[in-house]
């Protein structure tokens, strides 16, 4: 490694996916979309190259992208030998900075080759391998030189179990996930309630479903589209108004999002963020959520539901059909409040990183 970097055109980022990540549009995941949003507009953009593996339609960031092929080896940890190659690149590459997404246990094997490492936390660390004990997560502040979390929600859950004074200084940072900021005309909306995501419970779906028939009978003029798919659990739903859709690309959701009138966001578990909630809030959907987790950050002016079942979201949605002035005053609400674009994210991760090589 470079002793000094003299100035951003010798600089080198390295960005290690987890495992099976899917850099690539036909299943793109928010990791996925948050680097590919950042990135283009990064003042480091010529210097950082990305490591993955998967097996899909490598089309996102093409000319920076490093897919690290696999190949099946039995009674071998698929990991290692996936850290094992991204190791072998970087001994060539020789990177001034690497940053590793969502996998604390990554740390132990880059820590020899690499002391300028970032740790990105995407989900709940007292899930995570790696970060799970306190013990685990004090080895994560010993190897890193900068912890980031998409949410104050995450690094709580980090923060659990430390003492204040026993927390190094300026090493965390929280940096949310980003969208542009849609032009939207109001008028032009239509009458659509929106549900973009996984189809169980976990996301609120059976919530979802009781509320709407109840909806779409009493307002026939109304529609319900469905985003999304769920191959291990199945809740039927069927009516004349409710449009299911299946997985789609993020660009065709974004125009869902553009032309539909309210968003539901009803989760029943902690969402470490809530990428839904921030696409809709951006495009001036009128957005409900629930108060679990990270949302209530991803979309702080959104209508959040005290009580999280079918008769209080069925309430919500009524008195915004019911009102337009009151609807349209939420959305504008919504709308005008959002600021976390790309550019913001993207201009908060190079200042992370001006912070830690120092230019």
């Amino acid at each position: 490694m470079k002793s000094k970097i003299n100035s951003i055109k010798n600089l080198k980022i390295s960005i290690l996916l987890p495992y099976k990540e899917n850099f690539s549009s036909e299943y793109a995941g928010a990791v996925s979309l948050l680097l590919k949003d950042t990135i283009s507009i990064s003042k480091f953009k010529n210097n950082i190259k990305i490591f993955g593996s998967t097996k899909l339609k490598q089309d996102i960031l093409k000319d920076k992208y490093i897919n690290l092929k696999i190949d099946n080896f039995f009674f071998q940890s698929k990991s290692k030998i996936y850290l094992k190659k991204f190791i072998d690149h970087e001994q060539k590459f020789n990177s001034d900075i690497i940053e590793i997404h969502n996998r604390p246990n990554y740390l132990d094997y880059i820590f020899n080759f690499n002391k300028n490492l970032v740790l990105f936390f995407h989900n709940d660390p007292l899930l995570m391998k790696g970060s799970k004990s306190l013990t685990d997560r004090l080895n994560v502040l010993k190897k890193t030189k900068k912890v980031v979390f998409i949410s104050k929600w995450v690094m709580k859950r980090f923060l659990t179990g430390f003492k204040k004074k026993d927390l190094p200084k300026n090493h965390f940072e929280i940096i949310y996930h980003s969208t542009n900021k849609k032009k939207i005309n109001f008028n032009k909306k239509n009458k659509i309630i929106l549900f973009v995501g996984r189809l169980n419970e976990s996301k609120g779906y059976d919530i979802f479903t009781k509320a709407i028939v109840n909806i779409l009978n009493f307002y026939p003029e109304w529609k319900a589209v469905v985003i999304g798919d769920e191959p291990r659990e199945k809740i039927f739903v069927k009516h004349k108004n409710l449009i299911q859709l299946g997985f789609k690309k993020n660009k065709t959701v974004t125009n869902w999002f553009i032309k539909s009138d309210i968003c539901v966001v009803c989760s029943k578990w902690d969402e470490p963020f809530g990428r839904t909630a921030l696409e809709a809030s951006s495009a001036g959907c009128a957005v409900i959520i629930s108060n679990k987790g990270g949302l209530p950050e991803a979309s702080p002016k959104a209508i959040k539901l005290k009580y999280l079942n079918p008769k209080n979201l069925e309430n919500r949605l009524k008195k915004l059909i019911n009102d337009k002035k009151y609807k349209i005053s939420i959305q504008k609400k919504i709308y005008n409040h959002f600021f976390l674009t790309n550019k913001h994210s993207s201009n908060t991760i190079d200042k992370l990183r001006n912070s830690i090589i120092k230019i």
